[in-house]
């Protein structure tokens, strides 16, 4: 049985709202699909201001994109201490940092090429 393939514009539209959902902060989209070297089409990049958020926003993703496009991320890491924790769903990654370890690591600076749209807070 084949794979339904995903819409990236959907699969970002409900990361997004997720994110809001729970009052995500500071949301990047990075374009990465005229990059070369790129391991994916899109970042999306955006902090809690706890492990607790954290957690609470990499939840609250899963949720909104399993429910509207009935999808899951291939893989998640970084749950435990929830500093810093990767969400896969293929052609679009998204990371999710505490406020401290996103300006420590500041991985917008590192993919510079990219074309970076920043949402505003609906709140």
């Amino acid at each position: 049985m084949a794979k339904k393939t995903i819409n990236n514009d959907d699969l970002l539209a409900s990361i997004i709202k997720g994110i809001e959902e729970v009052k995500g902060n500071d949301i990047n989209i990075l374009d990465l699909r005229d990059i070369d070297t790129s391991v994916c089409d899109y970042f999306v990049i955006c902090n809690g201001n706890s492990n607790t958020q954290v957690n609470a926003i990499v939840n609250s993703i899963q949720k909104t994109v399993s429910k509207e496009l009935k999808d899951k991320p291939w893989h998640v890491e970084g749950t435990d201490n929830a500093e810093w924790v990767l969400m896969d769903y293929v052609n679009v990654v998204v990371h999710v940092f505490q406020t401290q370890i996103r300006e420590y690591y500041n991985i917008e600076s590192l993919w510079g090429d990219a074309k970076i749209t920043a949402i505003a807070n609906k709140y």
